[in-house]
């Protein structure tokens, strides 16, 4: 598959639409679809969405991407990951029914997902963007039930704009006409595109503070739109940022009319998204040290991971970094860096783009951090924790680096 497009990314829509067509135009025939796209919060929303449809006995289909561990992860068919032997038979059908013509990866895989979700009954699709959202390959489907914008943050910006009204307007192109859109928090100039996509196409705005509010007060999460208020419990995935993404998954709910309220908020999973790491081969090479594992790579995820820093008891805190060459290191540091008592710097496994470990830990210097470079995730956890045996190391900057953590540690 790799071999039929010398590019990884080529944003247009034409090569996934011939594929589609070929295959008998699976997209027209999934459940009831809810698009999300934006910068930071896709996946989180997305699972706290599944986790309220599943707590209320519906089959779900999702769609993420990239996957951490094993390309499996990409795909759930109604709950369930899809297995390797209907894997390898969906690849084989995209790629006889593509022929020689170039196609990328990643429209190949998500033409194979749609087939799957057209030949496997359940209630709903939740589609997360790949990149962008106007030219993604995901946005082939003409009347999805609901759109979601979670907050668009700069990002991407060779493929998507080098402005924030320039990248939320690709974000903005899943806007379908007359389909509600609910808005989670924006950045105004980014707002403004979006409102105005949206007028153009008659899509009705469920808009964070204005249509909705979600906050926390006194150890309880707070939700509340035109229909009613919510008392629920906080988010169970860690973060600030993820009461404003589960407020986006229980808007989605009340507009579809479906799922637990409760549920979304308190069973959602989501690996590498400020995740404790418990067990496993690196935690019993530092067993005293409390491990956690975040994949976040912009600006906007160094702040969000700062925050949730900010609102955990103090502990002496070390991060074991890495990231790839495309991404704003300096951006993504800089809110982490009064947090920090250490940095490692780490050059990513296998991964042609990484950003050198010599080049992370200058970076943090700049940054004010106290920096090192390391031949290893593990060999960083055990030259922090022989130091500070009972510290806090967070392992960050890169899903593809947390993929590998998550291999390594089983």
């Amino acid at each position: 598959m790799m071999t039929l497009h010398p590019k990884i990314i080529d944003l247009t829509l034409d090569r996934v639409v011939r594929l589609l067509a070929a295959l008998g135009h699976p997209e027209r025939a999934l459940p009831p679809v809810v698009h999300i796209a934006g910068t930071n919060g896709k996946g989180s929303t997305q699972a706290m969405i599944r986790a309220g449809m599943e707590a209320a006995g519906l089959r779900v289909h999702a769609y993420t991407s990239p996957h951490l561990a094993r390309f499996h992860e990409r795909i759930r068919l109604a709950g369930q990951l899809i297995d390797e032997q209907a894997l390898s038979a969906l690849l084989d059908e995209c790629i006889t029914a593509n022929g020689p013509d170039a196609i990328t990866f990643f429209e190949a895989t998500t033409c194979a997902a749609m087939l799957a979700f057209s030949r496997v009954p359940a209630d709903y699709t939740l589609l997360e963007v790949g990149l962008g959202g106007r030219l993604d390959a995901t946005n082939v489907v003409d009347k999805p039930a609901l759109t979601i914008i979670t907050p668009v943050s700069v990002d991407h910006q060779q493929y998507l704009g080098d402005t924030l009204a320039l990248i939320a307007g690709e974000k903005a192109g899943i806007i379908k006409r007359g389909v509600p859109c609910i808005v989670g928090p924006q950045a105004p100039e980014g707002f403004e595109v979006i409102e105005a996509r949206a007028a153009k196409l008659g899509a009705p705005l469920h808009v964070f503070g204005q249509h909705w509010h979600c906050f926390a007060d006194r150890g309880r999460m707070v939700f509340q739109d035109e229909n009613g208020l919510l008392d629920l419990p906080m988010p169970n995935l860690p973060g600030p940022h993820q009461i404003q993404n589960a407020g986006a998954a229980l808007m989605a709910l009340r507009l579809l009319g479906q799922g637990d309220a409760e549920a979304a908020v308190t069973r959602a999973e989501w690996p590498a998204r400020m995740q404790r790491l418990r067990t496993g081969p690196l935690v019993d090479a530092a067993p005293d040290v409390e491990l956690w594992l975040d994949g976040g790579h912009n600006p906007a995820g160094g702040e969000a991971v700062a925050a949730t820093l900010a609102a955990m008891p103090k502990r002496p805190t070390h991060l074991i970094c890495g990231m790839l060459n495309t991404k704003d290191i300096g951006g993504y540091l800089r809110p982490l860096a009064v947090h920090a008592a250490s940095l490692s710097a780490v050059s990513i496994p296998g991964e042609a783009a990484t950003l050198p470990a010599e080049a992370t830990c200058a970076a943090a210097v700049r940054e004010g951090m106290q920096a090192v470079e390391a031949a290893s995730v593990i060999q960083a956890l055990r030259a922090i924790a022989k130091n500070e045996p009972s510290a806090r190391v967070l392992i960050c900057g890169s899903l593809y680096l947390a993929g590998q953590v998550l291999r390594e540690n089983g």
